[in-house]
């Protein structure tokens, strides 16, 4: 546990840091732990350590973490809240409503709407982001910055969605001002579809590797796992 506790410790100060230098505080940056391909065993020093939020990209390895965490922290597994960070398939959406807290990847009406539908009514909304493909690559998820804001608007109609925000994965670099300039544009969109009207609250951009760029273009929340657990154990297909 001391190594998960000690990474963590050296994350918060990045984020500290970070946004001491852009003038924010620390406690408008919140932090995701991504727990993709790495054991349960793990999510749990990570949440005797502090931490209660872990992001998953794939859906049966998320649903197998949070049979493990059940039996590993009991009634505190409660404490947990899941966030779907990957690609969101549309025959996954039925477990991903019943199952998660956020969904960081919504990208069309279509998985929204299911997302919706599959919600069960006695159940808080789930929140959602919309994911933009801010730097164009096909083999990136997301949508189109020019159709973010019928996307948005679209999704803030949905009775059982809770529209908070953006979210981005830019293509790698580690030209800072690059950083910046796509973290920018991302940010001016997002304060665009405020400016229209809905109601944002999170901005889901910066990683292990940008996260100091991320938060000052105004990040609310960066997704950290290598930094926190170390080199990804295995991969798995898709779920």
């Amino acid at each position: 546990m001391a190594a998960i506790r000690d990474n963590m410790q050296a994350v918060s100060e990045r984020i500290a840091r970070a946004a001491a230098a852009a003038g924010r505080s620390a406690d408008a940056v919140r932090l995701l732990a991504v727990s993709k391909t790495h054991p349960p065993a793990l999510l749990e020093e990570a949440f005797r350590a502090g931490l209660t939020a872990f992001g998953e990209n794939y859906v049966q390895e998320a649903l197998e973490k949070m049979e493990a965490l059940a039996h590993l922290l009991g009634e505190r597994a409660r404490e947990v809240e899941w966030h779907l960070v990957g690609p969101l398939q549309s025959n996954k959406t039925r477990l991903v409503a019943e199952r998660f807290d956020w969904v960081h990847s919504v990208s069309s009406t279509k998985v929204a709407r299911r997302l919706s539908e599959q919600r069960a009514p006695g159940c808080a909304p789930l929140n959602v982001l919309i994911q933009v493909n801010c730097s164009g690559e096909r083999s990136k998820s997301g949508v189109a910055p020019g159709d973010a804001l019928a996307l948005a608007r679209a999704v803030a109609q949905l009775e059982r969605l809770k529209l908070r925000g953006l979210m981005a994965i830019p293509e790698p670099t580690r030209d800072a001002a690059v950083q910046r300039e796509r973290f920018r544009a991302v940010r001016e969109l997002y304060e665009q579809l405020r400016a229209d009207g809905l109601t944002l609250d999170t901005l889901s951009l910066g990683m292990s590797d940008d996260l100091e760029a991320a938060i000052a273009e105004g990040s609310t929340l960066v997704r950290v796992g290598t930094a926190i657990f170390g080199a990804r154990r295995r991969e798995k297909d898709a779920a």
